[in-house]
């Protein structure tokens, strides 16, 4: 059994746990509003240009003069997973759901004889991938300064993946991040990047069928668009993977702050009871003592 002083020493510990868990809480909630609304803003655009470039594949007849961002290498090999994850933790098991979602994608690959490399952006992700793939990082991008993504720190990622696959390094890239649905929810997601994977329009789709004519023509779009549609996607992951982790930590830290209150009522408990339990000892004591006189 703890002294009566352990136990107030216990309670003042997590009652200072407390303050920081409710600080990072709130804190966590100021800076969610403004990565929430950055998400929401970006995703627009970077959807719709997605949908238009596998649009405007669907349209191409690959042939040698077609970019290799649609056309490929030719080869279905090596597979690059691009895992962006957080630099921190104290964020529940976001960054833990984004490496696990890359290494069932890894997995899956690996079951069907292609061999899987990974770039790594961000912190979290590398100690577990280094664990189960020890051979396989070929790059990290160090994320750590960045307060807020911006779309040049996404502009020297995505350069960064094309020049290795034009360097003939890997046939399929793949983007691994989190989703932000809501607070509460935060799903982990895995994208082929390159080549771009062309659209499937519906057989009743009359829109897909109408005559559309293109100035310039669909190659020249397409080499103009194809390096920006990477760096946008690229743009849209750190995005939501901000908003992403605000959201997690929030929820984190509520919960500690919860815990912490249940934490110190049961020590309260504890404390009082042996306090009274000592006064009553000391109380008898005294009466005894009194009696024997």
């Amino acid at each position: 059994m703890a002294s009566l002083k352990a136990l107030k020493m216990r309670i003042g510990s997590v009652k200072s746990t407390q303050k920081i868990t409710k600080a990072m809480k709130m804190v966590a909630a100021a800076k969610l509003r403004r990565a929430q609304a950055n998400a929401e803003a970006g995703r627009p655009y970077a959807t719709r240009l997605a949908a238009v470039v596998a649009s405007l594949a669907s349209r191409v007849t690959i042939g040698p003069q077609s970019p290799k961002l649609i056309a490929g290498t030719g080869k279905d090999e090596t597979h690059l997973i691009v895992l962006a994850t957080g630099d921190r933790g104290l964020a529940g098991a976001f960054n833990s759901n984004i490496v696990r979602a890359a290494r069932r994608k890894a997995a899956q690959l690996t079951d069907e004889g292609k061999r899987v490399v990974f770039y790594i952006v961000g912190r979290k992700g590398r100690p577990v991938i280094q664990r189960f793939f020890p051979d396989a990082i070929i790059a990290q991008h160090d994320t750590s300064a960045m307060k807020a993504p911006g779309y040049t720190d996404a502009l020297a990622i995505a350069e960064d993946v094309s020049d290795r696959f034009f360097a003939g390094q890997f046939d399929v890239a793949h983007l691994a991040y989190a989703n932000f649905r809501s607070t509460l929810l935060q799903e982990p997601t895995v994208d082929q990047i390159i080549p771009v994977v062309p659209s499937a329009a519906p057989a009743n789709d009359k829109s897909a069928a109408a005559a559309t004519e293109y100035e310039p023509d669909e190659d020249t779009i397409l080499a103009a668009l194809l390096p920006r549609n990477v760096a946008i996607q690229i743009y849209r992951a750190l995005l939501e993977n901000q908003a992403g982790f605000y959201g997690s930590q929030m929820t984190a830290m509520d919960n500690a702050t919860r815990n912490a209150g249940d934490m110190i009522k049961k020590l309260a408990i504890i404390y009082n009871r042996q306090r009274q339990a000592a006064i009553t000892t000391e109380l008898v004591e005294i009466i005894s003592g009194a009696e024997a006189l």
